[in-house]
């Protein structure tokens, strides 16, 4: 988590906020563990994620070749 924060430069409640509608659309799983005595979350994609995020990025590279061909 605080490495996926960081990264984003997100504050705690809007990184959890995100993660959170992430996870009730079933696009995000959660994994809490203990470690070395502390709490530690973990986020990873799930299957229906990859393949949400798989067709947006498929969706942004149609945009932007067709912005291509209307520049040229």
């Amino acid at each position: 988590y605080t490495e996926l924060r960081d990264t984003l430069r997100m504050t705690d409640g809007n990184a959890t906020a995100h993660l959170r509608t992430l996870h009730e659309a079933g696009y995000v799983a959660i994994t809490k563990s203990i470690e070395g005595g502390r709490s530690a979350t973990t986020y990873s994609l799930t299957e229906t994620g990859r393949k949400a995020f798989s067709e947006y990025v498929g969706l942004l590279e149609q945009i932007v070749a067709q912005t291509r061909r209307v520049d040229s």
